[in-house]
């Protein structure tokens, strides 16, 4: 054959034979394999009588001489190869119509199956899948039964009878699910056909984020986090039939996550106390400023202070404190009020004052500006009276504080919150205003009322994802959510010490966008 003549008939160009020879040299397999599959569709389509076939091996001469052979043994021959063989007669019975028929139905059936669009959706690592599977919407009528594999690595099942596929994703990633799927006329020994399609679980965000340890040897080191619960006993009643169950303080600190993502340590701070020989109780909650160097050191300084003066303080002047808010609970206007809440104002202003000047000398102590223990503050004192409650309050920065009663839908805001609406807003305790004696007294809040569910003080980190906006914070639905929420994690029943483990669990919760630390006192 003129190969270079061939090649140019079917319009692939050839200079001459050499290049010709030189390209079927080097696609040889190629071409091979194209040939044959050519000539199966043909075989398939046009069966051959019963014939002899022969085998050509042209590659390998037919006879071949020994080299310097002699003359006379010249006439005898070695046969390395025959040009044709006979390899025996083609017995094979001709594909009957009936089976090409159903060949090339399931060709077709396959091949629909692989052009449908079967998207599932995407998934949540540890959150609750949910997804109805109507293999209806494919269009495919053909179909006798389906199944489901791979789901077995992925947390989900497939339920045939309701068709839907359910459970809780414990991979991320992209999981490969074959649907299995059998015709209507399916017996043993005939195709099962299959179609893979890809599952997307994407990451709990959760387990994004690092949580590095607070290296122990940092300046003003303090634990990543904290908790703590005052247990004040019941008492007999007057009858001696039975007891009165009194109020006990649960408090937890947890470092926030963007903090434990690079090492950094908690700012916030908490303190409480239970005055058993006055039955008072003093609570307090503090968030060191993120970007100040030192605000961990301020939040602590701030709390310890306002603790131990205010303990003092109510130990000297107990007796003319109580007196006035007696009077105060029968006449709460004009003259009344204002002795109150001066008699308010010489015990948590002074502690707050106090505060502030501890935070000064720790600053010149040190050798650094007093900005960089910049920290917000939120005091309470409290005492039950045979008329009502008594709560009084002081709050410098964001946060809140409030008297929350579920029974009556009664809630009581302390204060504002200094947060403002943009950053860089948020005023702090060390400011030089807020010591101001006007300023001070401006901040004090006290009321009594008869009895409440919770007395609760928190930092920004809980405040801002369970309130959002200061307008919020005035509303007592979200104080019903959040109550609600703590609920559902904590048991607040009487004398139950487990309540503080259990709160600073809660303190866990996920909010996107809400990463600071996270710091809750709550007297119930």
């Amino acid at each position: 054959m003129d190969v270079a003549k061939y090649l140019s008939s079917i319009d692939i160009p050839a200079e001459n034979d050499e290049e010709a020879k030189k390209f079927l040299s080097e696609k040889e397999a190629a071409i091979k394999e194209s040939i044959l599959k050519h000539w199966e569709e043909y075989s398939l389509t046009n069966p051959q009588p019963d014939k002899v076939i022969a085998v050509e091996t042209p590659a390998i001469p037919l006879v071949k001489e020994a080299p310097n052979q002699p003359e006379e043994e010249k006439n005898e021959t070695i046969i390395a190869n025959p040009v044709s063989v006979i390899t025996g007669i083609q017995n094979s019975t001709p594909p009957q119509p009936a089976i090409l028929l159903e060949t090339k139905q399931n060709d077709a059936f396959d091949r629909q199956i692989k052009s449908k669009t079967i998207i599932m959706p995407n998934g949540k690592a540890n959150v609750e899948y949910k997804y109805l599977f109507r293999i209806e919407e494919l269009g495919l009528t053909d179909i006798a039964d389906y199944w489901f594999e791979g789901f077995n690595k992925t947390g989900l099942s497939f339920n045939f009878s309701t068709n839907e596929i359910t459970g809780v994703p414990i991979i991320a990633g992209d999981h490969k699910i074959k649907l299995k799927i059998k015709r209507k006329d399916w017996i043993e020994g005939k195709p099962i056909f299959e179609r893979e399609i890809t599952l997307i679980i994407n990451p709990d965000p959760k387990t994004l984020w690092k949580n590095i340890p607070t290296p122990n040897e940092i300046e003003y080191f303090k634990p990543d986090c904290a908790k703590s619960f005052i247990r004040v006993k019941a008492v007999t009643n007057v009858l001696g039939f039975g007891k009165n169950a009194r109020k006990d303080i649960v408090a937890a600190s947890q470092r926030g996550r963007s903090h434990a993502q690079e090492g950094k340590p908690r700012d916030d701070d908490f303190a409480l106390k239970y005055l058993k020989e006055f039955d008072w109780y003093i609570i307090t909650v503090a968030d060191g400023a993120g970007s100040a160097k030192s605000s961990r050191k301020g939040s602590e300084i701030a709390c310890n202070t306002v603790m131990d003066v205010c303990e003092n303080l109510i130990r000297v002047k107990h007796t003319e404190f109580e007196r006035l808010i007696k009077e105060f609970s029968n006449d709460k206007t004009g003259e009344k009020r204002k002795k109150m809440g001066d008699s308010l104002y010489h015990i948590i202003g002074t502690s707050v004052f106090k505060a502030v000047k501890n935070i000064e000398e720790e600053a010149k102590l040190k050798g650094k500006p007093l900005k960089d223990f910049s920290t917000t503050l939120i005091v309470s004192v409290c005492k039950k009276f045979k008329f009502g409650w008594f709560v009084g309050a002081f709050w410098v920065g964001d946060g809140g504080i409030g008297i929350y009663n579920k029974e009556t839908q009664f809630l009581k805001v302390l204060g504002e919150s200094d947060g403002g609406e943009f950053a860089g807003q948020t005023r702090f305790l060390t400011m030089p205003e807020i010591t101001q004696p006007t300023e001070l007294y401006r901040r004090l809040r006290f009321d009594i009322v008869d009895d409440f569910t919770a007395l609760i003080l928190m930092t920004d980190g809980v405040t801002d994802p369970k309130f959002e906006t200061d307008a919020n914070l005035m509303k007592v639905e979200k104080w019903n959510e959040l109550w609600k929420d703590l609920s559902k994690e904590v048991d607040f029943s009487d004398d139950n010490e487990a309540s503080a483990d259990q709160l600073l669990k809660w303190l866990d919760f996920w909010s996107p966008g809400n990463h600071d630390d996270r710091t809750i006192a709550i007297l119930f």
